[in-house]
């Protein structure tokens, strides 16, 4: 497990980028500035109040750290005319930006916006809303995006898995959208190949899974994953992805030679896109529990910039790997 983490974040040193952390009232956050700092994964912008942060944490070594406070920061002027300026349709007043560029993740997408960091992680003690909502609004999706959505890095268990010759497979979405149009999940599947090749460097072969396999049975929810695979080789003709697909059908190759024999994707999926969230979060958690598989994300994906959300039960050095591979996210 901890070899492609320490791949993630040997790849994350080489690219010389600043990572801002938006919770720096959070003694997890607070350490993970610290370690990724001192392991040279990013140079690390901590929001908050120095004094207190300090003061909090007398036994973290914050060398290297930049701290800076979102309430008398030098740059709220250029913020506040800046969010005014992207907020103007919802007609956002001076007041009304300064509020909430109090914060500290509206501070730090505003940070992101302006160029002043390469990628942002919140969350650890906000709701996934309090963190997504200022993406939405000041990052924005990417070009040709339709939505934002997320993967999770599934890595094997020590023991290993005959199915997972690269020692981890990626599911998605598992934390974000309940329900998608296919063109949503189109979106979802192409940029979850991408992060996928992008941050662990495999070869992504996209399954779009379904409870049936090449139209072996009829239901409105076939229909609308067998539509974003076609949506998907429009978008990324040289892609390799196929379905829709049942999940022994994807990943099983004597299966994949009976149900999907003329399939260059069935027997060899590594890359795995459920067709909703009820799907996906069940079976990641399935793959976790049973499976022996550590389970890293959910990892957000089809911002205009690097944006991450944290599990609010995250620990330190969970933190330090949202860090890693959101480096490694300025790549696509």
């Amino acid at each position: 497990m901890k070899n492609v983490l320490e791949e993630i974040k040997r790849k994350a040193k080489s690219l010389n980028k600043t990572i801002v952390l938006c919770e720096g009232e959070d003694s997890r956050v607070v350490k993970a500035a610290a370690d990724a700092t001192k392991e040279g994964i990013a140079k690390i912008v901590l929001l908050g109040d120095e004094a207190q942060i300090k003061a909090n944490n007398p036994d973290i070594d914050l060398t290297g750290v930049t701290i800076v406070n979102p309430l008398t920061s030098e740059k709220l002027p250029e913020y506040n005319a800046k969010l005014c300026e992207l907020r103007a349709s919802k007609g956002m007043t001076s007041e009304q930006a300064e509020k909430l560029l109090a914060d500290g993740t509206y501070f730090g997408a505003m940070m992101l916006k302006m160029g002043d960091v390469d990628g942002l992680v919140s969350g650890a003690c906000h709701s996934t809303a309090n963190t997504l909502r200022p993406g939405l609004q000041i990052i924005k999706t990417a070009k040709g995006v339709s939505s934002v959505s997320s993967f999770n890095l599934m890595i094997c268990p020590p023991q290993g898995n005959p199915y997972c010759p690269d020692d981890l497979v990626v599911f998605a979405d598992c934390g974000l959208n309940p329900t998608y149009t296919s063109e949503g999940l189109a979106d979802c599947a192409i940029a979850t190949a991408n992060s996928a090749k992008a941050i662990v460097g495999i070869e992504p072969k996209v399954a779009m899974l379904s409870f049936s396999t090449m139209g072996s049975a009829k239901h409105d929810n076939v229909t609308l994953v067998a539509e974003a695979v076609k949506i998907a080789k429009e978008k990324a003709p040289d892609l390799k992805i196929d379905g829709e697909l049942q999940f022994d059908a994807a990943i099983v190759p004597s299966v994949a030679k009976l149900k999907a024999p003329t399939s260059e994707v069935a027997g060899n999926a590594n890359v795995f896109i459920f067709p909703d969230l009820q799907a996906g979060n069940i079976g990641y958690k399935i793959a976790e529990r049973l499976g022996g598989f550590m389970a890293v994300g959910p990892i957000c994906q089809g911002f205009a910039k690097p944006l991450n959300d944290l599990s609010r039960g995250c620990k330190s050095e969970d933190v330090v790997a949202a860090v890693a591979i959101t480096v490694l996210q300025t790549q696509l």
